[in-house]
């Protein structure tokens, strides 16, 4: 039984780990835009704050059960995957205690279809409110992760092929034994997985799915309060969990929490300073992005990989 309550625990953890990274990073880039932008701009708590507005708040408006079910279901795939994500290195003294989690051996194509059902429960939410602009929002989003999810794909299917496993333990125990990064054994992969990620993040040039000014923030349009904590909840803990997965894949992982604060804040700045430099892409131009030279180097990635 103590074993049970100290995984309970670590779980609990984790999940709280997950969700203040991913707020404060958020937050963080909030600042750092708004001063690129020459302007004072909100705290790095600003989020926290927001949250904390929003569960107070009340609504009576009725969508449908889907507008309730919506933000539950994406904050219940957040929670599921990161149980699957390796968060700390096996090998690290903290990870047995504090970080177990539930990875086996096909875990990498497990998460493969877990990492969709987000975007899945949000795009049936958005439907039914009605909102044209939830409508539109939902489009662009689902042809835009349709845009991304091919070289994304491309890059872990290399990284099966070469190394002849789908576990993510696996491949960074295959790190730790030959002492090289994924990132320059297959480059190619780690570039075209890089390039996906831009696209995941949804930052300028790929914020066309809420869309600022132009779709009154697309798919939430209709959803605020409680609903739309309850997002941004799930929200921050999808981008740990991406990051966290890439660190893992492509950067050894991570044997110590200040060594993954590092590596996941270094790999969340680059779409963040794409963004800055980059105006909105219309989505065929999103689309024709992601099927240009991520495709390329995906492609390129399982090519030697096979070789």
């Amino acid at each position: 039984m103590e074993g049970i309550g100290l995984k309970i625990l670590g779980a609990l953890l984790t999940t709280i780990m997950a969700f203040a990274v991913g707020m404060t990073y958020g937050g963080i880039t909030r600042k750092l835009t708004a001063r690129v932008q020459n302007r004072v701009g909100p705290t790095i708590w600003q989020n926290f704050i927001d949250l904390v507005k929003l569960q107070s708040k009340k609504t009576n408006i009725y969508h449908g059960v889907m507008g309730h079910f919506a933000p539950m279901w994406i904050i219940t795939a957040a929670m599921t995957v990161l149980m699957f994500i390796p968060v700390l290195h096996p090998n690290s003294t903290w990870y047995s205690t504090w970080f177990p989690n539930l990875t086996f051996h096909g875990d990498l194509i497990f998460l493969l279809y877990m990492m969709v059902f987000g975007s899945l429960g949000m795009a049936l939410g958005a439907g039914q409110t009605g909102n044209p602009n939830s409508a539109i929002g939902v489009t662009r989003g689902l042809s835009q992760m349709v845009g991304f999810e091919i070289p994304f794909v491309l890059a872990l299917v290399a990284l099966m092929v070469q190394y002849k496993t789908t576990s993510i333990q696996d491949i960074m125990a295959i790190q730790d034994q030959s002492g090289v990064w994924m990132m320059f054994s297959n480059p190619f992969s780690f570039l075209a997985a890089l390039f996906a990620s831009l696209g995941m993040f949804r930052y300028s040039p790929f914020d066309i799915v809420g869309a600022p000014a132009e779709l009154a923030s697309g798919p939430v349009s209709e959803f605020g309060g409680k609903y739309l904590g309850v997002m941004m909840t799930g929200g921050s803990i999808f981008a740990f969990i991406k990051l966290t997965l890439y660190v893992d894949l492509f950067m050894g992982g991570a044997y110590s929490i200040p060594e993954l604060l590092i590596k996941t804040f270094a790999l969340y700045m680059v779409p963040v300073f794409y963004g800055w430099v980059s105006p909105r892409y219309r989505t065929e131009q999103a689309i024709r992005y992601f099927w240009g030279w991520p495709t390329a180097l995906g492609i390129l990635g399982v090519i030697i990989a096979v070789w």
